[in-house]
């Protein structure tokens, strides 16, 4: 037994210290401690108690670095609870324990291991096969009692696992390390894992804890006048009882590790010349640093980010382009730095950088980051509706139509604005500045897929006040033969009263109008109501009624030849119904 476990030790050794000359993937050694609970019929058979276990592991990961092999050795201990001595009239039952009342083994295995990291954070997986040198409780159970002839004892059951109680198995473990990275050498973690034995001998002798009940009570019968009768008739049997129980466990602990850097070479009296593939894998310089940004939903390039980069002297920041692409950082010094990007208040992971990233003959570090932010993104531009050229300096609002929130923005010198808006949801865009007027733009984020698009774009006409202007309101829309406003008829309205107040001077004649289908009288009164139901609508907000004038024309200025008896499209027909705004008197 001795010489196998020492083979196995020597394989593992041996081959994590192969793998680790050649310098491929993380090498680490670690130390741990915690509960150890017993499961099943292991902590039901001998009532088994909670213990602790501690121990070492080493992994080598391969090239990858995601897959690997490793060792685990450890120690385990669980005490049981001791039988008492129970009293009854003609006697008593008692347990003499010949060593101490635990399970104590020792575990050597060996297999692979899985890693998955995200900057600090690290998930390990490991099985591992291997063997399980066990010391198990040793005990004798009695039965005593005195009856007409006497006092007797027998013994009703023992272990018989030998020498000392002692046994060896084959074992599995698996289970996870939830590890954090202080820095790139050091972390702590916690684990989880199983821990079994296998099969029933190992060798010639049992590999689990075994224990038998005896036939010897039937050999000196008791007299049935006895009280003792009752209790002995439970450990009866007709012939020797083999009861036993591998070892199962549930464990969890703590423990902190270490993981190697580059191994230094040793010194020899004779130098030896590297190999030429040894000197570019090796060779660390100074390198220029790209960073491109994607949009984490679309895998798009995104613009706009600003990229924060901090380590070795060096503090930089800088703002994506078009193509994501931050500032290129030139003939930066090997070691360890930072990458972070932020927008619209929403970061990107960190980017960790270490000396290892700057080995091999290349002159860039090419990194990708990614934002993730949930949101859409509005890209709109404010133009002269006149003469089509974009406008800067054009402050705008946006309304969420349900939440009636507001948001306000400059057209920058190109006449942009940027707005970040909510899935699912509507809103409204208007310029808000003196002496100019724009239509109540509608955008609409439902039913669009944010894996797919990430943009929307929109282009706002914004127009000067002059007198005898006229334009159209959009968007402004009654219910079927009615006239009251409606809640999203209100919000274009919002946008007539904000133009009023900006201009106080401004004097306007609100009109609606309808087409041609239906009687010409009745479509004449249901246009006048609806003007005179917009009009009071923006007297309740504050404006005085004697700079407004409600009219109804009814279906009397058709603006195409869709009149009485032609047969038109609905579209034609729409073009008709139509509320507009005409300015009676600006100065």
């Amino acid at each position: 037994m001795k010489r196998l476990l020492l083979a196995l030790m020597l394989i593992g050794f041996t081959f994590l210290a192969q793998a680790q000359q050649k310098e491929h993937g993380d090498f680490q050694i670690g130390i741990f401690g915690g509960a150890s609970t017993p499961l099943n019929k292991y902590k039901s058979y001998t009532d088994t108690q909670i213990g602790y276990h501690g121990g070492l592991f080493m992994d080598k990961y391969f090239s990858s670095n995601t897959w690997g092999i490793g060792i685990d050795a450890r120690y385990m201990f669980n005490a049981i609870a001791k039988r008492d001595t129970f009293h009854f009239e003609n006697g008593y039952l008692s347990t003499d324990y010949l060593n101490k009342a635990r399970f104590q083994d020792l575990v050597f295995t060996l297999g692979p291991s899985y890693k998955y990291s995200n900057n600090k954070f690290q998930l390990e997986a490991y099985l591992r096969g291997g063997i399980m040198m066990q010391s198990f409780p040793e005990y004798v159970s009695s039965i005593t009692y005195r009856d007409a002839r006497g006092e007797t004892t027998h013994a009703i059951e023992k272990t018989i696992n030998d020498p000392s109680n002692k046994a060896n198995s084959w074992v599995v473990l698996g289970g996870f390390r939830f590890n954090y990275m202080f820095t790139p050498n050091f972390g702590a973690f916690a684990h989880i894992d199983y821990v079994q034995s296998l099969g029933t001998k190992f060798g010639n002798k049992p590999s689990r804890f075994v224990s038998e009940r005896l036939e010897e009570i039937n050999a000196n019968p008791i007299e049935s006048t006895t009280t003792v009768k009752d209790y002995a008739d439970h450990y009866r049997t007709e012939a020797k009882t083999i009861e036993y129980t591998v070892h199962q466990t549930l464990n969890t602990g703590l423990g902190i590790k270490y993981v190697f850097g580059k191994k230094t070479s040793k010194v020899t009296d004779k130098p030896v010349s590297p190999k030429y593939d040894e000197i570019i894998n090796t060779k660390v310089d100074a390198k220029d640093l790209q960073i491109v940004v994607k949009d984490k939903q679309t895998n798009m390039a995104l613009s706009g980010v600003t990229v924060s980069i901090e380590g070795q002297e060096v503090e930089e920041r800088s703002i994506s382009d078009a193509n994501g692409q931050a500032s290129k950082l030139e003939n930066i010094k090997p070691g360890n730095y930072t990458v972070v990007g932020e927008k619209n208040g929403v970061k990107t992971p960190i980017l960790h950088l270490s000396e290892i990233d700057f080995k091999g003959n290349s002159k860039v570090i090419f990194r990708e980051i990614y934002h993730d932010d949930p949101r859409f993104t509005l890209i709109g531009e404010t133009y002269d509706c006149n003469i089509e050229r974009n406008l800067s300096g054009i402050n705008t609002v946006l309304t969420n139509s349900e939440t009636r929130e507001n948001m306000s923005q400059i057209s920058d010198t190109e006449g942009k604005f940027i707005y970040q808006l909510n899935a699912q949801s509507d809103f409204t865009v208007v310029a808000n500045q003196q002496g100019r007027y724009s239509q109540t733009e509608l955008v609409s984020t439902k039913g669009l897929d944010r894996s797919k698009t990430l943009y929307v774009t929109l282009k706002l006409g914004v127009c000067d006040l002059q007198n005898n202007a006229a334009f159209v309101l959009k968007n402004i829309l009654y219910d079927f033969d009615k006239s009251n406003i409606r809640p999203d008829a209100a919000l274009v309205l919002d946008n007539v009263v904000s133009i009023m107040k900006q201009n106080p001077t401004l004097k306007i004649e609100l009109s609606s109008h309808t087409d041609s289908r239906g009687n010409d009288d009745y479509n004449m009164k249901l246009s006048q109501r609806r003007a005179d139901a917009a009009v009071a609508y923006i007297v309740s907000k504050g404006i005085n009624r004697s700079r407004l004038v409600a009219k109804g024309y009814g279906e009397s200025r058709l603006v195409n030849n869709c009149g009485n008896g032609i047969d038109c499209s609905e579209e034609q027909h729409q073009e008709n119904r139509r509320t507009e705004i005409k300015v009676l008197e600006y100065n």
